[in-house]
């Protein structure tokens, strides 16, 4: 399992860690003020359709899911994601 410092952009900027394995990507935040399901947000590798890159002022992915849903994260090593999210998700 592969771990990465992100925010999800959601309702403002959430901090937290993104984790990647051969399964899923999975955001995890201890902040209660989260609703429960964005606390520990799994998301299927096989479940996610594309994921696409924006820079504003930090690298943005775009996660789009299968079932329509979209999720953004700013994540701080964008090269080292895309190195093992290609490994995983191959």
């Amino acid at each position: 399992m592969k771990s990465f410092v992100c925010s999800l952009c959601h309702n403002g900027i959430l901090g937290g860690g993104l984790y990647l394995d051969s399964q899923s990507l999975t955001y995890k935040t201890n902040k209660l003020t989260v609703d429960q399901k964005y606390r520990n947000l799994v998301l299927p590798l096989q479940e996610i359709k594309e994921i696409s890159w924006k820079w504003i002022i930090f690298p943005v992915a775009t996660v789009d899911m299968k079932n329509g849903e979209r999720y953004k994260f700013i994540i701080f090593n964008k090269s080292r994601f895309e190195k093992w999210f290609q490994e995983y998700s191959h």
